[in-house]
C-alpha cells in the first residue's frame, strides 16, 4: 500500500516536473502535496474505508480537512505544513459545531503535544510509528 502512495504522489510530482527536492520545496503546490499525502497516511493508519471519511467547511469560511467516523467516534484532522501547528477559529468551530471526540493537527515530524482540549498535535512520523 505504501508503495501505492509513494507513486501516486511521485506521478504528481512528475506530472508537475518537480525531479528534485529543491524544486518539490520551492513550488507553491508543495503544501498540497504533502497534504495529501498525510491524510492517505492517516486513512491507513486508521484503517477506515474513503467513504467514511469528508471534508467539511462552513458559509462562513471555516473548514476541517478530514472527519472520519471510526469506531463510534467522529474525528478531525487538520494537516498542517507548519513546525508549530496551533489550535485555529476553524478548529474551534469544528469541535464545537461537528461534537469532535478528538482533533488531531498532523504536521512533519516526529514529536507530538497537546493544543487544548481533546486537541493534540502529532507529527506524520509519529502517528505512523507510534499510532493515534
Amino acid at each position: 500500500m505504501r508503495d501505492r502512495l509513494a507513486r501516486r504522489t511521485g506521478l504528481l510530482h512528475t506530472l508537475l516536473a518537480l525531479d528534485t527536492e529543491p524544486a518539490l520545496l520551492g513550488h507553491p503546490g508543495v503544501g498540497a502535496s504533502w497534504e495529501g499525502f498525510a491524510m492517505q497516511e492517516i486513512v491507513r493508519i486508521l484503517r477506515v474505508d474513503w467513504d467514511r471519511c469528508y471534508y467539511w467547511a462552513t458559509q462562513q469560511g471555516a473548514e476541517l480537512d478530514l472527519l472520519v467516523f471510526a469506531g463510534g467516534q467522529r474525528i478531525g484532522f487538520e494537516f498542517k505544513r507548519t513546525s508549530a501547528p496551533r489550535l485555529t477559529r476553524s478548529m474551534r468551530s469544528a469541535l464545537a459545531d461537528l461534537r469532535l471526540e478528538r482533533l488531531y493537527v498532523v504536521f512533519p515530524g516526529s514529536s507530538r503535544f497537546r493544543l487544548a482540549e481533546r486537541v493534540e498535535a502529532v507529527g506524520l512520523t509519529a502517528a505512523c510509528a507510534d499510532g493515534l
